[in-house]
């Protein structure tokens, strides 16, 4: 089973994909992206790749969903694209262990994914993300993350681009842009900032290391950066992960979520700001924060620290980040 189903209780489709627990247990010395010569699924030598989902939770030739539909309940083929996107073909290197040239190649192969994913006309949100570490349900340590193109604007963006042109209409100025004003001017939630990029824990911030990356300009997507930009994304990126990896000296678990316009709509999009939220699942070195019924339930988060202090322990691991790679 694989289609989209309609919750009318919040105005948003759910992917049901049953057929991925059919997903078959890898064998313990194996990995589907490593190089080898068992291994006819990946190069044998390559930087970054782009690798199809095996099992993918959306489909460009999607089934016909279940005759299941009722008066209330709705659904839809599950239309869409699900790609793995390798980082390395070594297979325990993390993101901020890569030097920065090789993560500037993951970066034009993000845009051209961006790009490709765009040109199918029911594609209405491209979505690029990382799943790190297996508290967040990793079970494939090779390096990798994952783009997610949906045939509906997910609920979440949907709510952020209601933020967008509402603050545009009050002010006549972009939501981030004033979001980055404020952070400068406040100075206790900034991390550290280069001439394209600021990363903070945002003034709202949900998770006790949740940091923020943003382009200082006003940029929809990655295709708008210039080539000097996407080098200092590269460096960015890696400044940001290595920083969670130095609060405690171990590889952070973390979910990255890229949040760029929507595509192929009719909405206005010139509002949407690129940026980059870290969501890492925990609030000390040993101690996870788990989203339960409040966060859950009603979507009311509870950080049960103070951003501007915890701001203060990122700026001292981002100093021993640097001092390491000297």
């Amino acid at each position: 089973m694989a289609e989209l189903r309609w919750n009318p209780l919040i105005k948003d489709w759910v992917m049901i994909a049953s057929h991925r627990q059919n997903r078959p247990q890898m064998p313990k010395d194996w990995c589907p992206f490593c190089p080898g010569p068992d291994n006819d699924k990946v190069p044998k030598s390559f930087d970054v790749l782009k690798y199809d989902n095996d099992f993918p939770a959306l489909s460009q030739t999607p089934p016909e969903p279940d005759d299941v539909e009722t008066r209330l309940y709705k659904t839809k083929p599950a239309y869409g694209k699900c790609e793995v996107i390798l980082y390395s073909p070594e297979h325990t290197v993390t993101l901020p262990e890569l030097d920065e040239a090789h993560i500037r190649k993951l970066v034009d192969l993000w845009t051209e994914r961006f790009e490709g994913i765009s040109s199918d006309k029911n594609i209405k949100y491209v979505f690029i993300f990382e799943n790190r570490g297996a508290v967040v349900g990793v079970t494939m340590p090779h390096p990798h993350g994952q783009i997610y193109g949906y045939s509906v604007i997910p609920k979440k963006i949907e709510l952020e681009l209601d933020a967008f042109r509402e603050h545009r209409e009050k002010t006549g100025n972009c939501l981030v842009c004033d979001m980055i004003e404020d952070e400068k001017q406040a100075g206790s939630r900034v991390i550290f900032e280069n001439d394209d990029f600021i990363v903070f824990l945002p003034f709202y911030c949900e998770y006790p290391y949740g940091i923020y990356i943003s382009a200082k300009r006003h940029v929809q997507n990655l295709t708008q950066l210039t080539d000097a930009e996407k080098t200092s994304l590269a460096v960015t990126l890696k400044e940001a992960a290595g920083t969670l990896d130095s609060l405690f000296d171990y590889p952070f678990p973390y979910m990255m979520c890229m949040y760029q316009n929507p595509v192929n709509t009719d909405l206005s999009i010139d509002d949407c700001h690129f940026h980059i939220a870290f969501y890492p699942p925990m609030r000390s070195a040993d101690k996870q924060k788990f989203n339960a019924s409040s966060e859950t339930g009603a979507w009311a988060h509870c950080n049960p620290t103070a951003p501007e202090e915890k701001a203060k322990e990122l700026r001292e691991a981002h100093k021993r980040f640097l001092e390491k790679q000297r």
